[in-house]
C-alpha cells in the first residue's frame, strides 16, 4: 500500500496506515518547492556572511558563538553526536516507524531548511523498514526531543544502531539496505533533525491509539457486566444525559444502549424489585463519558502537533526570513499525555470495580467468586486482586510529569515539559488497563454462562463466542494467567473493537 504524505495533513486514521509495515511512504510533489525554497535561503545566509542561530553559531547557551565556514559542516555533525546521549530501552520499532513519519512530514512542510536529499533519506529508511535504536530515557521536551532525535539522527550519519526484522545492525549496514550513503549534513540541518516533538508526540498518539481499543473494550464489558449482574439499562436512557447536556456523556449512555439491545436477561427481571445499580454500572455514562471528552480534546490537540513544524529556528521563504521562536517546546504534548493518563486510569478503576462486584455475590447474585463449588476453588477471587493491583499502579503513573520542571543547557532552557516521560508511561498505564478490562471481560462472560438458558444482547452474545473461542468456561480452577493474557491480546489487537463495531476516531 502506497501513502501519498501531503505534509502538514495527516489525519488520525492514518496513523494506523502508517504503523502498518505494508505501507510504503511517498512525498506529494507539490511540497518539493517549499523545501528547496527554503535551503536555498539558507545557503543565501550563507553566502552573505550573515550570522543566524542554528545556521553559523553554537547551540543552547553557545547561541553567540560565531562558527566558520570552514566548520559548519563538522558543526552539524557534531550536535548529532554530543547530543545522542540517550538511556534505557530501546523504543520499539512500531514507535520509531510512527517517529520517522512525523518527522518527514514536519521537514517536508518546508521550513526548516533542509535538502530534498535528507529528507528522502528518512523515508528510505521507513520503507525499507530501518529502525534506529532510540534509547527511551533522556528527554525533558524542552528544545523538543533533543537526545532521541540525535539517536535517529545518527543512523543517517553512519554512526549508531538500528533494527531491521527485529535484528539489530550497525548504522553502516542499515543503510546499505537502505541503499544509502552516511549523509553529509548541511547547514542547520542537524539542528532541523533534533529539534522537534516528534518523540513524545508518537509516543502520545501510540498510548491514544490503545486507549481507543481499551476504552471501547471497557464500555463492551461493562455493558456485559450490567447483564451479568441483572442489572438495570434505565440508567443509559437518553433523556437523563440529554438534560445534563455533556455530548460525550450522551454519546456513551448511547453506546450501552446499543449493546444491551435486545438483552434476554434483561428482559427476564424488567419488573424486579431492584431499584438501583452501584456506581460502577449505573454511572458508565458518566464515568466514561468524561474520559470520552479528554480523549477527543487530545486526539485534536497531538493531531495538531502531529502536522506541526517544532524546529527552530524556521525559514520563511517568501519573506526571505529566518525567525528564532520556541514551537520545539513540548507543553502541549505534555499537557495532553497527563490528562490521556488520567482517563487510562479512570477506565481501568471503573472496570475493576465491576469486577469485583461481579465476583461478591452479595452484590452480583451470582456463585462466590464466579465458580461452582466456591471453597475448593477459588475461581476469579485472584484475578480480581490482580485488577486492584494494576489500578492501583496507574495511580502512580497517572501523577502529571508536565508540572515538574527541572532547568537545562546551563539555565538557557529554564523551563521544560518532561513531555517525553508524560507520554513513555503512557505504555505502562495501557499495558495495565487491558488486562484488568481483560478481567472483566472473562469475569463478565462467566457471569452470562451462569445465566444460561438465558441470553444476553445479540451484539454481546458475539463478543461472549469472541472470548469463549479463546478461553472456556471455569468450571474449576486451573492455571489463569494465560486466559488473561489471551484476551488482553483480543483488545490489544482491535479485535474488540472490530467485532462490536464501535469506534472512537474517524
Amino acid at each position: 500500500m502506497k501513502f501519498i504524505l501531503k505534509p502538514g495533513q495527516l489525519k488520525l486514521a492514518d496513523f494506523r496506515l502508517l504503523l502498518n509495515e505494508t505501507t510504503t511512504l511517498e512525498l506529494h510533489p507539490d511540497c518539493y518547492d517549499g523545501i528547496q525554497a527554503s535551503e536555498k535561503v539558507i545557503k543565501q545566509i550563507i553566502a552573505d556572511g550573515k550570522t543566524v542561530y542554528g545556521v553559523n553559531t553554537g547551540f543552547g547557551s553557545l547561541a553567540h558563538t560565531r562558527i566558520q565556514t570552514a566548520d559548519l559542516e563538522a558543526l552539524q555533525r557534531s550536535i548529532v553526536l554530543s547530543h545522542a546521549a540517550g538511556t534505557g530501552e530501546i523504543l520499539n520499532d512500531q514507535i520509531v516507524r510512527l517517529i520517522l513519519a512525523l518527522k518527514i512530514n514536519s521537514l517536508a512542510r518546508g521550513y526548516s531548511g533542509v535538502n530534498m536529499q535528507t529528507i528522502d533519506a528518512l523515508i528510505r529508511l521507513f520503507n525499507a523498514k530501518i529502525y534506529p535504536c532510540i534509547p527511551s530515557q533522556g528527554s525533558v521536551g524542552a528544545s523538543g526531543d533533543l537526545a532521541p532525535l540525535a539517536h535517529l539522527s545518527a543512523v543517517l550519519i553512519g554512526v549508531g544502531e538500528a533494527r531491521h526484522q527485529g535484528n539489530k545492525i550497525s548504522a553502516g549496514e542499515a543503510l546499505a539496505k537502505a541503499d544509502l550513503q552516511p549523509l553529509h549534513l548541511a547547514p542547520k540541518e542537524g539542528l532541523a533533525l533534533l529539534n522537534g516533538t516528534q518523540v513524545s508526540t508518537a509516543l502520545a498518539i501510540m498510548g491514544l491509539l490503545a486507549a481507543e481499543e481499551t476504552f471501547i473494550s471497557a464500555i463492551t464489558a461493562g455493558a456485559l457486566s450490567v447483564d451479568a449482574a441483572h442489572g438495570s439499562d434505565t440508567p443509559f436512557d437518553e433523556r437523563i444525559h440529554i438534560v445534563r447536556g455533556h455530548p460525550a456523556q450522551i454519546k456513551v449512555a448511547a453506546m450501552l444502549r446499543t449493546l444491551l439491545e435486545n438483552s434476554g436477561i434483561r428482559e427476564s427481571h424488567r419488573d424486579c424489585i431492584k431499584v438501583q445499580d452501584p456506581y460502577s454500572l449505573r454511572c458508565q455514562p458518566q464515568v466514561m463519558g468524561a474520559c470520552l471528552t479528554h480523549l477527543t480534546w487530545m486526539s485534536e490537540s497531538l493531531l495538531i502537533e502531529a502536522n506541526a513544524v517544532s524546529d527552530n529556528p524556521l525559514v520563511f521563504a517568501e519573506q526571505n526570513e529566518i525567525l528564532s521562536g520556541g514551537n520545539f517546546h513540548a507543553e502541549p504534548v505534555a499537557l495532553a499525555a497527563d490528562a490521556l493518563a488520567v482517563s487510562i486510569a479512570e477506565i481501568g478503576a471503573l472496570s475493576e470495580r465491576r469486577t469485583a462486584l461481579l465476583v461478591d455475590s452479595h452484590f452480583s447474585g451470582l456463585p462466590a467468586f464466579l465458580v461452582n463449588n466456591p471453597g475448593v476453588n477459588s475461581g476469579f477471587m485472584i484475578a480480581q486482586v490482580t485488577a486492584a493491583a494494576l489500578a492501583s499502579e496507574n495511580k502512580s503513573l497517572a501523577h502529571p510529569a508536565s508540572v515538574d520542571s527541572l532547568p537545562t543547557s546551563a539555565n538557557q532552557e529554564d523551563h521544560v515539559s518532561m513531555a517525553t516521560f508524560a507520554a513513555r508511561r503512557l505504555q505502562q498505564m495501557t499495558e495495565n488497563t487491558a488486562t484488568i478490562v481483560a478481567i472483566e471481560l472473562l469475569a463478565a462472560c462467566q457471569g452470562i454462562d451462569f445465566a444460561r438458558p438465558l441470553k444476553t444482547s445479540p451484539r454481546l452474545e458475539k463478543i461472549h463466542q469472541l472470548v469463549r473461542e479463546h478461553v472456556s468456561f471455569y468450571d474449576q480452577d486451573r492455571y489463569f494467567a494465560p486466559d488473561i493474557a489471551k484476551i488482553k491480546i483480543l483488545i490489544q489487537s482491535g479485535e474488540v473493537r472490530e467485532e462490536i463495531g464501535l469506534a472512537l476516531f474517524s
